[in-house]
């Protein structure tokens, strides 16, 4: 057995006071994420955890890339017929985290996730990389292949069909925004006494802040 009981960390980098926190989460977010990036050391600041609940039943989490966050919420990209597509159309509830080790903190975003406009997507889509757009064409996500082999093969044969032309965005694959009902701010402090700040959605379009104990 791996004995972890010795890993312990004090953290002290900073605070989360009710008296210095906006009425709305996101201007909170928008300013927790660019203090993260000017500090620097989270080379992917914009990675996050996506939770799903499975067609099988279980949990499963996974990082991926945020691309957009607004008013509206958070987007990112996938393909739609890959296990966390398959598990979010059936059941749109999700979770995002972010964990950013250099200043101790931790979002928690409780959402639902619906897909953006078609032409949304494509737009993006024509911003990757040749490369990215081929790979998302050549990748059945989730599904069992035979080798590493079998992949760079397909994916070789569809450089040659695509040389010198526009690639296509495929229909299935597209991004996802997640309209937030639930954002809780971590941040970490000496003895494990830590500030917890949790913002929740009110019918009225505003925001319900609560202090929760560490």
């Amino acid at each position: 057995m791996n004995d972890l009981s010795n890993y312990r960390k004090s953290y002290d980098k900073s605070e989360l006071l009710e008296s210095s926190i906006p009425e709305d989460p996101i201007n909170l977010f928008n300013r927790w994420f660019h203090e993260v990036e000017d500090f620097g050391g989270d080379s992917e600041v914009n990675a996050m955890t996506v939770s799903t609940i499975g067609l099988d039943g279980f949990p499963k989490s996974r990082v991926v890339l945020l691309k957009k966050f607004s008013e509206e919420g958070f987007i990112f990209y996938t393909n739609y017929n890959s296990e966390k597509g398959k598990a979010i159309a059936a059941n749109p509830h999700v979770c995002l985290s972010f964990f950013w080790h250099t200043l101790e903190r931790q979002v928690i975003i409780k959402g639902i996730a619906n897909k953006i406009p078609a032409i949304t997507s494509d737009h993006y889509f024509e911003s990757r990389p040749n490369g990215s757009k081929l790979g998302a064409i050549v990748s059945n996500q989730s599904e069992v292949i035979p080798s590493r082999e079998y992949l760079e093969e397909n994916l070789k044969q569809l450089e040659g069909e695509y040389e010198g032309i526009v690639i296509p965005r495929p229909e299935y694959w597209g991004g996802f925004l997640v309209t937030a009902i639930e954002v809780e701010f971590w941040q970490g402090r000496p003895n494990r006494l830590h500030d917890r700040i949790r913002y929740s959605s009110q019918d009225d379009f505003s925001w319900k802040i609560e202090r929760l104990s560490s």
